[in-house]
């Protein structure tokens, strides 16, 4: 079978350098007045290959601060007569997007709520028996600090696109299918579009159209799964009048995609009996309507698109071998939306500029909240592209404000429930505070306890509570009383 594969040596070498600089270390400030703890600080994260600058108070610190290169920051607390909350609120007034790591030997509950109510992206507390601790929360610090650049960056380009494609990603699977489409601009070869539902093969279609030298023609798209059984072969080849009862005469799709392109999309779902006369349509260039004696040529280009495995029917025996063939002479591939993560933000962006309502809409929705795209990026989308934009689409009929924030996206949750996934119609925030609430109910306001029967670390459960201003001492009783309710 003549293909053109969609996976290369060269989108593989591509994956490899995405991967490389996404995890390429970073440049780390460290404030601290205690000598011996910068220096064992600065030897973790060399090792780890960062680039570590070190700050004994906060006028040595501020002169690094102002740098952009500096992408992660860890200052003490308390740096001998200066507070590292007062630098920690003055850093993010002035570079929001600059990440700062709390350290501190006296933690409480409530310095750790503060800082991360002043925009602390966690909590560390000494001193450091975990140096692997250290090195995580650096890199999750630098994984943010990037994500944030990126959403900004996608931002300005939103605010000047002046239109463009639909085929939007910059993944090395997205730049490997758009050179696909550039090398078969010229050529008018059958193509077969393999990908999950939502990944966007109708658009591919079109592009493939538009690209070829029958762009003048029409584009005509049929869903094969969505014909009935008993009017496909009329719907696809036409039919002559009386061919049937009440029968007047139909051409058919074919002959209405004469000079362009015919997208038979879902083409697993074709019966086997027209599979048949698809197979001689494609073979002899020509059809023969329902109730006709005679062939007639077609000028055309023929794509189909499945979300099916065809290998897996034709080893059934529910598809044809010689009819994949004839469909297969080129193969494009369209990766699920879970293996290119890093188009999910430029999705996400050209979505809100689509769905926004411009002049329609008084106060048109801005942007993305950095723990909004936070979620859209962490989330599987089994219903992929399609799912994105309606879940886009969704929270902009829902915003209250300037900006998506995390309450406003509407992701399904999944949980385990005899045996089955249930899809819950909750949002991440009010199953996240719930959580919250519940486990320091449960554990009279005991914040190690609350945190670890919720499988999380300190600094990460007091991030949450900060997020959701939610204060532990509500929830406190009496030792006594807490044990019985864990017991």
């Amino acid at each position: 079978m003549a293909a053109s594969s969609f996976q290369s040596r060269e989108e593989a070498g591509e994956a490899a350098r995405a991967r490389e600089e996404a995890a390429a270390p970073g440049r780390v400030l460290l404030v601290d007045d205690e000598p011996l703890l910068l220096r064992s600080l600065a030897r973790i994260l060399r090792a780890e290959g960062h680039e570590v600058l070190s700050a004994a108070s906060v006028a040595e610190a501020e002169r690094h601060l102002g740098d952009p290169r500096l992408d992660v920051a860890l200052v003490d607390l308390f740096l001998g007569s200066e507070d590292g909350l007062e630098l920690l609120g003055r850093v993010k007034d002035a570079r929001p997007e600059l990440e700062l790591v709390m350290m501190t030997g006296h933690a409480t509950v409530e310095t750790a709520v503060g800082a991360m109510r002043r925009g602390a992206f966690d909590y560390l507390a000494k001193p450091f028996d975990d140096p692997h601790r250290v090195s995580t929360t650096v890199w999750k610090a630098l994984e943010r600090r990037r994500l944030v650049r990126r959403n900004r960056d996608l931002e300005d380009e939103l605010r000047g696109r002046q239109g463009g494609g639909e085929l939007v990603g910059r993944s090395p699977g997205m730049r490997a299918l758009h050179r696909t489409l550039q090398s078969l601009r010229h050529n008018q070869s059958v193509v077969l579009i393999r990908g999950e539902s939502g990944t966007g093969k109708e658009l591919v279609a079109r592009a493939l159209h538009r690209a070829s030298p029958r762009a003048d023609g029409p584009f005509v798209p049929v869903d094969c799964g969505a014909l009935p059984v008993t009017i496909i072969e009329s719907e696809l080849f036409g039919h002559e009048p009386g061919a049937f009862t009440d029968a007047r005469g139909a051409p058919g799709l074919f002959r209405m995609a004469a000079g362009g392109t015919l997208l038979l999309d879902e083409v697993g779902e074709l019966p086997a009996e027209v599979q048949a006369k698809l197979l001689r349509a494609l073979q002899a260039k020509a059809i023969r309507p329902v109730g006709g004696t005679r062939e007639l040529p077609v000028d055309l280009r023929v794509v189909s698109a499945t979300h099916r495995d065809l290998d897996e029917m034709v080893a059934e025996g529910s598809f044809r071998l010689d009819l994949l063939y004839r469909l297969a002479v080129v193969q494009i591939e369209i990766p699920p939306l879970r293996q290119r993560r890093e188009d999910i933000p430029l999705l996400a962006h050209h979505f809100l500029g689509k769905h926004a309502g411009g002049g329609e809409v008084e106060d048109p929705v801005a942007g993305l909240d950095d723990d909004a795209l936070e979620a859209l990026v962490a989330y599987d989308w089994p219903g992929n592209v399609r799912e994105l934009e309606n879940v886009i689409e969704s929270a902009l009929a829902l915003a209250r404000g300037p900006r998506l924030r995390r309450g406003d996206l509407r992701l399904p949750l999944q949980r385990a429930t005899s045996g089955a996934a249930h899809e819950l119609p909750l949002s991440l925030d009010a199953y996240e505070r719930s959580a919250l609430e519940r486990a320091l109910a449960e554990c009279g306001g005991d914040v190690g306890l609350a945190a670890r029967r919720l499988g999380l670390g300190r600094s990460t459960f007091y991030r949450k509570l900060a997020k959701h201003g939610l204060e532990p001492q509500g929830f406190r009783i009496g030792l006594d009383a807490a044990s019985e309710l864990i017991s």
